[in-house]
């Protein structure tokens, strides 16, 4: 019994037992480690081997020093301050902004108002429409802006589906392992149930998809009534990008066991190996190819400001399109997010400069397209250093990187180091990625966060720290830690 018990009415035993059961791991112990031993460092640099903490826990761009578009920034700052787009402020504005910005300043604030304002419960419409119209370049079908939901970063996003799909402790929802633990957690909070998949590593993490059917029919025999499938591709933790053929294939499924279909496509600038293929666009090209069997597929997608070039965690911009609900389905989600009254202005405001950036011939397109090619690029150089790093490290093996912020390497441990790790009561993958942080300052999440095959060990790292003198820190730490733990 918790020994606060007779002193105030929560304490740890009475409190809700579904937050009590939820898991986080890239926010969990490493990181409030990582976070303890930044602070040692602040009070005295000499008190840890190293001088800096890398949080490579999370995909937190700008925390490791990916500069913001400057556009962006520029347009924020204007429609934060509107008085600098006053005509007394109007040549002092043309000298620090070009054109171009404020004029997206004066229509993003004819749209909304004021960033300080409440906007439409579902977003700002003119907004909505500028993400309709990304829409249709990017997949070539139609989009509707009525279909689409503004969000507090995708989360929210994620979040409203769930709690919609999620009808009580018997739903369950189809799961990729390993998976972005906000799946997990928020199903853990529902008190409903994950139905996992496992994602097959020798093949790049790619989809089984006759394994589907397998997972759906043991899960259907003990009870389970399995709504949804979620899919996230680009992946997170695993880089992996799915080809065409493996989402028709999972929207083929979707459609006969009439499951809702939830893309969470928020890497989907950030792919390195082929091309990003959206799950609207195949099911779109499905519906036409194949009439009647694919008109009912329950489709909702997922984007944010947080990832991909532009990096934007703390803005907290998102969307999700819906397509193929029941209207009488939407109007329950439309209540869902209306009792949030609205995502951040601001936010929705970023999402609009993501989805319509400066075009070719406008005066900030020459600065915008060098920041994000060399965003893209740098991105892609420090995933492969990473990955020539694992591949000449002993008893660690890695795919290779195809997209999103993340590696998700393999690590084979000697008996010895098992051992190790069960003398502190943990999992090999949290004794090595705790002796790893402990040594060198760079934290990474243990595998066992975010799910993996049994018998089988990892941890997710992102590549998203500036330099590659961090690499060099895991590979001399590896090498030591092999030789210390020798059998």
């Amino acid at each position: 019994m918790s020994s606060t018990s007779q002193l105030r009415s929560l304490n740890y035993d009475n409190i809700n037992p579904h937050v009590k059961e939820a898991k986080y791991a890239v926010r969990g112990e490493l990181a409030n480690k990582a976070e303890s031993i930044r602070r040692d460092l602040e009070q005295d640099p000499s008190s840890h081997p190293f001088d800096h903490v890398i949080f490579a826990n999370i995909g937190n761009p700008q925390q490791l020093d990916q500069k913001p578009i400057t556009f962006f920034r520029q347009v924020l700052s204007l429609i934060q301050y509107p008085d600098l787009l006053n005509e007394a402020n109007a040549e002092a504005a043309r000298q620090l902004y070009p054109e171009d910005a404020l004029e997206r300043a004066r229509w993003l604030l004819k749209s909304v108002k004021s960033v300080g304002a409440y906007s439409h419960s579902q977003g700002a419409p003119a907004l909505r429409n500028s993400v309709a119209r990304y829409i249709e370049q990017r997949d070539g079908h139609p989009a509707d802006p009525e279909s689409i939901y503004l969000t507090t970063g995708a989360s929210s996003g994620v979040n409203t589906l769930l709690h919609v799909v999620a009808a009580g402790p018997n739903t369950g929802v189809m799961i990729p392992i390993p998976q972005y633990p906000l799946y997990t957690a928020t199903l853990a909070l529902l008190n409903a149930k994950p139905v996992e998949y496992y994602l097959e590593e020798p093949s790049h993490w790619s989809t089984d998809c006759n394994a589907l059917y397998d997972v759906w029919n043991h899960a259907q025999a003990e009870g389970t009534d399995v709504r949804c499938i979620c899919v996230i591709n680009p992946g997170n933790p695993t880089g992996a990008s799915l080809p065409y053929k493996s989402i028709e294939d999972i929207l083929t499924f979707a459609a006969e066991k009439k499951l809702v279909v939830m893309a969470d496509e928020v890497y989907q600038t950030n792919v390195f190996i082929g091309e990003f293929v959206s799950f609207k666009k195949v099911l779109r090209d499905l519906q036409k190819k194949v009439p009647g069997k694919y008109d009912n597929v329950e489709l909702v997608s997922f984007h944010s400001t947080s990832k991909g070039m532009v990096g934007e965690c703390g803005q907290r911009g998102g969307y999700f399109e819906l397509v193929g609900f029941d209207p009488k389905v939407v109007a329950e989600i439309y209540k869902f997010v209306s009792i949030s009254l609205c995502p951040p202005v601001g936010g929705q405001c970023l999402v609009e400069m993501m989805v319509n950036p400066p075009k070719e011939g406008e005066p900030s397109h020459a600065l915008y397209k060098k920041e994000y090619d060399a965003i893209y690029n740098g991105l892609k150089t420090r995933a492969y250093a990473l990955h020539d790093a694992f591949k000449h490290m002993e008893g660690v093996e890695s795919q290779d990187p195809q997209g999103a912020m993340y590696m998700f390497p393999t690590i084979k441990l000697s008996q010895k180091a098992v051992e190790a790790a069960e003398k502190e009561g943990r999992k090999q993958d949290e004794f090595y990625c705790m002796e790893l942080l402990k040594a060198t300052g760079v934290c990474v999440v243990p595998g066992s966060g975010f799910g993996q095959k049994d018998g089988t060990w990892h941890f997710r790292t992102t590549f998203l720290a500036p330099g590659t003198d961090w690499v060099g820190r895991i590979v001399d730490f590896h090498k030591g830690f092999m030789d210390k733990y020798r059998d």
